[in-house]
């Protein structure tokens, strides 16, 4: 399986080498990766799988990817109509879809980055792994940031800003030409592949080919990208 983990760091490497075609994919469908070449201001919706690290308010969520909370509140099918929707309260743990705008950069599809301003005791390791949830690497932030320091768990500057690579693909917004719209998905401890296809109503084949994979298997930490068929929610 290739490292999806790392797969916004390797896009721009990538992009130099003409996508290969999915050795899985089967006879008749459209060959589909990760690495999806783009051109000039092409962009599509897009949705990232987000764990919450601590109880937060909708309005804090959406204001942590730039997104509209009314967006952010329809994606997860929450009444956006009720007064003080955006107030609401969301429990530590919970899964939720953050709906963004997934536009090509480097030759190939990233969602816009986001900026961060770090707090007391933050360090790359912890804006990487908790307050993102595994969305952007250590190594990934460090990089988009010109940082020198190698060590992820030294303390970060309260108030430095840091810009926030986050991954997204759109495939022409289609999944076997019908209309689609895809979650980047970080993988958990005891997720499997067939299980994941499961919750999401696709099939492992597909989720194999979309991530041009070699077998049904993933690692905790590996980034999947999830057709969800069609866009009326997002």
């Amino acid at each position: 399986m290739a490292e999806l983990r790392g797969f916004v760091m390797a896009a721009a490497a990538a992009v130099m080498v003409v996508v290969a075609v999915v050795s899985v994919a089967p006879r008749g469908s459209e060959a589909k990766t990760t690495i999806e070449p783009c051109s000039g201001s092409d962009s599509c919706t897009a949705l990232l799988g987000y764990t919450l690290y601590a109880d937060m308010k909708v309005s804090e969520v959406a204001a942590l990817f730039a997104a509209d909370p009314a967006a952010l509140l329809a994606a997860n099918a929450l009444d956006f109509g009720a007064p003080g929707a955006a107030h609401r309260i969301l429990p530590m743990g919970l899964f939720v879809r953050v709906p963004t705008r997934c536009s090509c950069a480097d030759g190939v599809r990233k969602s816009v980055s986001v900026r961060y301003a770090a707090r007391p005791a933050d360090t790359l390791a912890t804006v990487a792994d908790v307050v993102f949830a595994g969305l952007a690497s250590s190594d990934q932030i460090r990089n988009e940031n010109g940082l020198t320091s190698t060590d992820p768990d030294a303390p970060l500057d309260a108030g430095q800003k840091l810009v926030i690579p986050l991954p997204c693909v759109c495939f022409n917004s289609s999944d076997n030409n019908l209309p689609a719209v895809y979650l980047s998905y970080v993988v958990q401890v005891g997720d499997t592949v067939p299980a994941i296809a499961a919750s999401y109503e696709t099939t492992v084949t597909d989720v194999m080919n979309v991530n041009a994979m070699g077998s049904p298997v993933a690692a905790p930490g590996d980034i999947l990208a999830i057709p969800f068929p069609g866009r009326s929610t997002y």
